[in-house]
Order: structure tokens, then sequence, then C-alpha cells
């Protein structure tokens, strides 16, 4: 679960005050998360997911993020909003630590998405980089190709805790990445965690996407790379083809990709398997047994790598993207 900050009605009831959004009616923790403390709230005027950020969220960080859900939902996007209160602020203070309250969408997420929902990810997707353009705040990603090797070095020595040869295998994946990355691709801001628990649907139909506070500044086919491993892999991390075309289609059908990214899609999606492998590894490592939040197997991005270092173009994820 991820309610890590306990509130009281009382302090509940006089932050929503705050907003002059009637009445608090009743409020509960939300389990799923991994970041920040989340509570759904229900007043008389509405519906609104409450957040208190923990100590892994740098608060310098938070207008931007605030920021861009306010900038994308104010070009289409269909995504939280902040809430401001009383005085137009988005930002207070709850127990002690910073808060935001924000719009409830509506939709269920896909545990098993199917192919319809890779195409609707894929639209919405280059919708949300196109909406992206012009906000004026930038935030480098913390999370990109210059921090995986220090990541790997605080957990390096242990490897063998996970299994065995994976020293080996992300040293050389590592290796391989620095001479190789991609240069020049478009950049813009990306969402860079963009897994199924962060979209919503009604019907099969795209209703909203979530979760921006891993968003940055980078390559926009990265983000595209994310998504090819959180959403086109089945639960034994075997690649499906027809999700990997249906997602790149959809992409592709709003923001036509240039030739470099076609061309820069099978490395970007080598890197995307191995930002989750690391951090995966590390949280397997480093999180307490008994830890509120549960441990994700890093056993899934080494398969999802190993599958990754097999191709060679964007035609064996998506043939009829090359003309």
């Amino acid at each position: 679960m991820a309610v890590y900050t306990e509130v009281s009605d009382d302090e509940l009831a006089r932050f929503i005050a705050g907003y002059g959004l009637g009445k608090l009616l009743s409020f509960k923790g939300i389990a799923e998360g991994v970041e920040n403390t989340n509570y759904l709230v229900h007043t008389t005027r509405g519906t609104f997911i409450l957040t208190i950020y923990e100590k892994r969220v740098d608060v310098a960080d938070l207008p931007f993020f605030l920021g861009l859900m306010e900038h994308l939902s104010a070009r289409g996007v269909t995504c939280p909003l902040p809430v401001r209160d009383a005085n137009g602020h988005v930002l207070n203070e709850l127990a002690g630590r910073r808060a935001a309250l924000i719009t409830f969408l509506e939709g269920v997420w896909p545990k098993r998405p199917k192919v319809e929902h890779c195409l609707e990810l894929g639209k919405a997707l280059a919708q949300m980089h196109i909406a992206g353009e012009g906000f004026a705040l930038r935030r480098a990603n913390a999370l990109g190709l210059t921090g995986w090797q220090p990541l790997f070095d605080k957990f390096s020595a242990r490897t063998g805790e996970i299994c065995p040869g994976l020293h080996e295998l992300i040293a050389d994946e590592l290796h391989f990445l620095q001479r190789s990355w991609p240069q020049d691709l478009p950049q813009g801001v990306i969402h860079a965690d963009l897994f199924p628990d962060n979209v919503f649907f009604v019907d099969d139909k795209l209703s909203g996407i979530i979760d921006f506070y891993f968003a940055c500044d980078d390559a926009l086919a990265y983000d595209i790379a994310i998504c090819l491993n959180a959403w086109c892999f089945n639960a034994e991390s075997a690649f499906e083809p027809a999700k990997g075309a249906a997602l790149l289609d959809g992409y592709d059908s709003v923001r036509p990709l240039s030739d470099g990214e076609r061309d820069a899609i099978p490395t970007l999606a080598r890197g995307a398997a191995m930002r989750f492998l690391l951090t995966r590894s590390y949280d397997w490592l480093n999180t307490p047994k008994d830890a509120l939040v549960a441990r994700k197997d890093p056993a899934d991005y080494i398969r999802r790598l190993t599958f990754h270092q097999s191709v060679r173009s964007i035609a064996d994820y998506a043939p009829q993207l090359i003309a």
C-alpha cells in the first residue's frame, strides 16, 4: 500500500475548508502507488485526490509536475488538474508535509492490456507530446542515461543476491548504451513512467493519464520505448508483436516518427529496460521485506532486456511502419 502519512479527520477538514469545496464527507487511503501518500476525498462539491508528498520527492520539482498538469489540461490532454485554494495556491501543507488536491478522473486501468488499449495509448502519448510543447519549466531526467551507472554502483556488489550473471549483464549493457545512445532526437516533455496503472479507460477508450511525478525533459521517442516495455509483454515477459505494432502505429498516426527516431527505437527500448531493471534491482535489495510497498521482481526486466538485445530494427516491433 502507499499510505505513509496518516491524517486525522479534523486535520483534513481544515485543509479542505481552504479550497471552498464544501464539507468533507469521507476519505480513504489509496493502496496503489509507490512514491507518495494518496487519499480519495469526497466533499459535497465532488471527488478529489489528495496527494501528500513524501521524502523521496524533491519539493523543488513540485512546481514542474503541477504546472505541467495545468499546461497539458489546458491543451486538451485529459489528466488530473491541481485544484487552487482560495488564495490561488496549488501547494499547501498537511501533516507536516507538502500536499496538493487534484481532480478525480473516471476510469479503470487495464490489468491485462489488449491490442486496442495499446493503440489508444500510442495516440494519447503522441497527443501529450504535442501538447507539452511550449511548457516553460524544465526538469532533467534524473533516471536517464547519466544516472544509470551511479545507480548501479550502489548495489553492484550484491547482484548475486538477485540472480547469477546479473552483474555482467548490466555492466556489459551499460557499456553498450554509453557508446550507442542516440543523439539529436526530438526533445520535449515526457511522462517517463506510463505503465498501465497510470492510464485509465472507460469501455476500452482511454479516459485519462495520471501520475506525472517522473515527468521530465528527454527524447520523445524514449517515452515510446518505456511504453513498449510496460505494455507489450505478457505475464511471462514475452513480447507480443500485435501490441507493439498497435502502440507504434497509434503514435505515428498522430505524430509521425522521424527517420532518426525509427532507427533509435531498438536502442531506446534497451535503455528503458535497463532503467527499470536498475531501479527494481536497487529496490529489491534495499526495501525491507515488511515494508508497506511491495517489491517488484527485477527478473521481468532481465527478460525484456534480453529480447530487445535481439532486435535489429523497428520492423521487429512494427513492420507496417517500414515503407
